[in-house]
């Protein structure tokens, strides 16, 4: 008897050890036959982990990412665009990729940082992994990496370039020289769609300039009864107005808003309608610049789904989802033009401006948030009661 058990636990371990071989095999495989992968920063840390995805070089800005839920929303967010982005809860991918939660076609992020990534997801709605689903978008990234201590780093020296490769014979000094020349530029025409669409509606028409527009935004409208035309970002102020809109949506979008130079003198055109416009993020933040506002980067910007804003008219606060680097001054705000109407609760910088005498309001944060949340949700019904005024 115990030599049978003795013979029955050794083929037993057997028949594991080789399925554990296939999975491991098929792991490799699946990120290039190469394990290791490094994250190189421009101040000169290195981070040592597995390569996940694509199995490409790639130098990107790096940022960071609180939320715990979403990642599929934060992978496919266009506000992402030439971004490498850190997620900073431990355990990512673990209820897998389902399609239907996608914020947009396709994913945009240069890279993809994480502490550990679930190749096992539980969940009735997956359709499968996201090892597989980095591989097929061609996204590099790296597992096994410290995300805590990469976040202080970030926090504490601010956004920062760096490169993610699977090259173990690189030479420190000329990466670093590479990150510290790179800038991302171009990402707003990189992201917008190509042509005009449009999703039918019954009750009012609205312009959406797409910028990066995440696909719950148009959702957002139409589910109020609005028609949604959107319109690739470089459309001309007079194709817009010429379609006689009840009200105009200027979208989320990535980069430097000061970049979009053409698309500001657009906006210019629209702020001097009666047409009421409703503005997000980096729309918010080129109607801003349109008026005479300014704009700068922050040291490591707003990434999550946790950031808590207050309504100045009200006081009430909300817990915002938000993705932005860049930040309007309102230190030399003009009433004439504007007031200040949300505030971060945490860092006191501006989430959203009033513009005097006209039907225009625009926010930093994303009240049309999916996974979420939603507190902010409301701010769609104030763009329609606008339109009903108009």
């Amino acid at each position: 008897m115990i030599l049978k058990n003795f013979v029955l636990f050794h083929v037993w371990n057997t028949q594991n050890f080789f399925a554990n071989f296939t999975l491991i095999m098929k792991y490799m495989k699946g990120n290039g036959g190469r394990m290791k992968a490094f994250l190189i920063l421009e101040d000169g840390h290195v981070f040592t982990g597995t390569g996940i995805g694509s199995d490409k070089d790639v130098i990107s800005e790096i940022v960071f990412n609180t939320s715990m839920t979403g990642y599929l929303e934060v992978l496919t967010d266009p506000s992402y665009a030439g971004q490498a982005v850190v997620m900073t809860y431990p355990l990512i991918g673990n209820y897998g990729i389902c399609r239907e939660d996608m914020e947009s076609m396709q994913a945009w992020p240069d890279g993809y940082i994480v502490r550990e990534l679930s190749r096992m997801p539980s969940n009735f709605r997956s359709e499968g992994t996201i090892q597989d689903f980095l591989i097929e978008q061609d996204i590099p990234g790296i597992a096994g990496v410290d995300t805590r201590a990469l976040t202080k780093i970030l926090r504490e020296k601010g956004t920062m370039n760096g490169m993610i490769t699977r090259n173990e014979n690189f030479v420190l000094e000329e990466v670093v020289e590479k990150l510290k020349n790179y800038s991302p530029t171009g990402v707003v025409k990189k992201v917008t769609c190509k042509e005009t669409s449009v999703m039918p509606g019954n009750k009012f028409k609205v312009a959406l300039l797409d910028f990066g527009a995440k696909k719950n935004i148009a959702k957002s409208l139409n589910e109020r009864g609005c028609e949604v035309t959107i319109y690739p970002a470089h459309t001309t102020a007079e194709e817009i107005i010429a379609s006689k809109p009840d009200g105009i949506m200027l979208s989320n979008g990535p980069g430097d808003p000061k970049e979009c130079v053409e698309i500001i003198e657009e906006v210019k055109k629209l702020y001097n309608t009666d047409i009421p416009i409703f503005a997000i993020c980096l729309g918010h933040q080129l109607m801003a610049l349109a008026t005479g506002c300014d704009t700068h980067k922050m040291k490591y910007g707003h990434r999550g789904g946790n950031h808590p804003v207050k309504d100045l008219e009200t006081g009430r606060v909300y817990i915002s989802s938000q993705n932005h680097g860049y930040v309007v001054d309102t230190d030399k705000l003009d009433p004439k033009i504007a007031t200040p109407a949300f505030i971060n609760v945490n860092d006191k910088t501006n989430e959203g401006l009033a513009y005097t005498n006209k039907k225009i309001f625009t926010v930093q944060f994303h009240p049309e948030a999916c996974p979420g949340p939603q507190d902010s949700s409301y701010l769609f019904d104030r763009f329609i009661k606008m339109m009903e005024e108009r």
